[in-house]
């Protein structure tokens, strides 16, 4: 018999970051090698991503996963049993049949993805691999020799601050860092000077849902002139050392090309909020905008990226929602240059990699992404070296569910050998010279 045949599946309710249920689930072989993953859960999500299932009632605000658990245990599990844990397609073609709606709405995307990432996780185990290299390439064994960029949340805002700051991350890349170790350090010293910095001037308020600091700015360019300030106090160059990356989130705060910026105290069309973002690029050591526009906006998105389009990264996150189609769709718009790559946004694991793949035919970056609420689950991290994405973002430089996927890549590093050298940031980035800030 062979060692890659499903044995059993099995699902159990945990906790994430913010405290509220979600599913783990293990896949065991017949040899006894497991794999095991959870779940994490969006608070700022697409329409257009695969939807949780939560079971509604009165626990937990009704965010309770009885349900998406028992959909493991009562029909995946028995549907899975006997599949050879290494073909992933059709595992997870066999989970969407199962499901048989378009947005995974009846077993849960919560369901599919945790079993999905633990039949990875099952695969590498038989084979006595870490999943990054049996990942790469694409699944076929990886000598990989690189990790990827992190981009890291300083301040939160948006949905994962109260809407204290519409904006909904504030984040540093370290552009000029000589490995992935390095960036770490850097990105250290960044949030440490940022903390100090806001609590002297009394903006600190606490800690936002991906563990950046949870800030009382008066305006949103206020933290962007705070974020410049502690990279400089960090002894770093913005720009050159150290780059601003942004989460917009534009879809919190608009719908149908009109948009209101609470606490700037504007309303403004899609032109009006291009202009200002612009001139942010202009004026503010920017080398990537995710989400600058509306999910529904998508001329806007066009003339965005035309506009900026050659000197930042245009992320979709809301917009593409690790969705090939929507990413070959994008592509003939000219709308964005690079996607956000959530697994939990697909639903599967093959889902997710097509999506990835047409990003890289459309000639887009990639960044492989976490959610607000997580988990000890470090699965993203060994995507981005298994398959080969360029960059990382998984929160803050604080928070366990957040820190264990940071030093994960350092074990990865240390594994692979040599210095863990951080791979360069992705081609359709502009060179650190390239800002037209500080020049």
């Amino acid at each position: 018999m062979s060692k890659n045949i499903i044995k059993s599946v099995h699902a159990r309710r945990v906790w994430d970051s913010r405290g509220r249920p979600t599913v783990e689930a293990d896949v065991t072989l017949r040899y006894g090698a497991l794999g095991r993953a959870i779940a994490p859960a969006g608070a700022s999500t697409g329409s257009g991503e695969a939807v949780e299932r939560r079971d509604g009632d009165p626990a937990f605000g009704g965010q309770d996963v009885k349900g998406a658990v028992l959909a493991v245990n009562d029909e995946i599990a028995p549907a899975l049993k006997g599949m050879d844990v290494r073909d992933q397609a059709s595992i997870d073609s066999r989970l969407i049949e199962l499901d048989g709606t378009e947005n995974k709405s009846r077993l849960g995307g919560n369901a599919l993805i945790a079993v999905s990432m633990a039949v990875m996780h099952a695969a590498a185990a038989a084979e006595k691999l870490p999943l990054w290299q049996y990942l790469g390439p694409f699944q076929g064994g990886s000598n990989a020799d690189t990790l990827p960029l992190p981009e890291i949340q300083i301040f939160g805002g948006g949905a994962h601050a109260a809407r204290r700051v519409d904006v909904q991350d504030f984040m540093v890349m370290a552009v000029g860092a000589n490995s992935y170790a390095q960036s770490l350090e850097w990105t250290a010293e960044v949030y440490r000077h940022a903390g100090k910095i806001m609590a002297d001037s009394g903006r600190l308020q606490g800690v936002a849902d991906e563990g950046g600091f949870w800030p009382a700015f008066q305006t949103n360019e206020e933290a962007l002139e705070t974020l410049v300030r502690a990279i400089e106090a960090a002894g770093l160059t913005p720009g050159q050392d150290v780059a601003i990356s942004l989460d917009i989130a534009a879809s919190e705060f608009g719908h149908g090309g009109r948009y209101t910026l609470a606490q700037d105290g504007h309303e403004m069309d899609s032109d009006a909020l291009s202009g200002m973002l612009v001139d942010w690029v202009e004026r503010y050591p920017i080398i990537s905008i995710e989400d600058p526009l509306g999910e529904d906006d998508a001329e806007g998105l066009t003339k965005f990226t035309w506009a900026v389009g050659k000197r930042v990264q245009v992320v979709g996150d809301d917009f593409l929602v690790t969705n090939a189609q929507r990413v070959e769709d994008a592509a003939k718009r000219k709308a964005c240059n690079a996607v956000l790559i959530k697994p939990n946004q697909a639903g599967t694991m093959t889902e997710s990699l097509a999506a990835l793949e047409a990003a890289r035919a459309c000639g887009y970056g990639a960044i492989v992404s976490a959610r607000s609420g997580e988990t000890e689950d470090a699965t993203i991290v060994h995507l981005g070296v298994g398959w080969g994405i360029k960059q990382l973002k998984v929160g803050s430089f604080s928070r366990s569910e957040r820190m264990v996927k940071w030093n994960e890549g350092l074990r990865i590093a240390e594994a692979i050998g040599a210095t863990g050298e951080a791979l360069p940031i992705d081609g359709n980035l502009p060179p650190r010279d390239a800002f037209p800030w500080g020049h």
